[in-house]
């Protein structure tokens, strides 16, 4: 698995065999990306959460992309240890690696601090609705949440979170989705879900 944009472009990342690990596919973090230069262009400033960090796809993407600071949780000590050599490989001054239960660690971080926040927790964990509720603390007002899940996110259930569905696609079983909250006061550019092959 490779960085697919930005300045660590092409970089390798280690996978662990770690039960359960699932990183993000790079046409996924294509698209994903797409969405993100065309509703925050500017990521010079932007600060990220990665708060099931896993092998770190989603937030050294992030921070080669150009945002300011980026903090990635994670509790599995394989995966640890993969994440801060890496980021000591690329001389990534603005990755924090934080050891910790991604709720635990979330509990601790100050209210709006974070204008991206990546959420993909383990599919058929469960923890979307409550890694919503605590992305929704942390997030500053005009932010995006990304998440991913081994099912469609509906507009139901995003609403019932406090957000609203920006973009959503499709790419084999990870279905993906752009949130951002019902009170941004941004009028949201909707068009029909994505989806890719399976």
């Amino acid at each position: 698995m490779r960085i697919i944009g930005g300045l660590y472009k092409r970089a390798k990342i280690p996978v662990a065999d770690v039960p359960g690990l699932r990183p993000t596919p790079d046409r996924v973090r294509e698209t994903l990306f797409n969405w993100i230069a065309h509703l925050m262009p500017d990521l010079a400033q932007a600060r990220g959460l990665d708060l099931f960090a896993g092998a770190g796809a989603l937030g050294f993407e992030l921070a080669s992309r150009g945002a300011a600071h980026v903090t990635l949780v994670e509790r599995d000590l394989r995966l640890l240890a993969n994440l801060r050599a890496l980021r000591e490989r690329l001389k990534a001054t603005g990755i924090e690696v934080v050891a910790g239960d991604a709720f635990a660690v979330a509990q601790r971080l100050p209210a709006a601090s974070f204008d991206l926040i990546l959420l993909d927790p383990p599919f058929d964990s469960g923890l979307n609705e409550p890694a919503l509720k605590a992305a929704r603390r942390l997030l500053a007002r005009d932010g995006l949440v990304y998440l991913e899940s081994a099912t469609e996110f509906t507009a139901t259930q995003a609403a019932a979170a406090g957000f609203e569905i920006v973009r959503a696609a499709r790419a084999g079983r990870v279905h993906f989705h752009l949130l951002r909250p019902l009170d941004a006061g941004i009028i949201a550019a909707r068009g029909p879900a994505a989806r890719f092959g399976e």
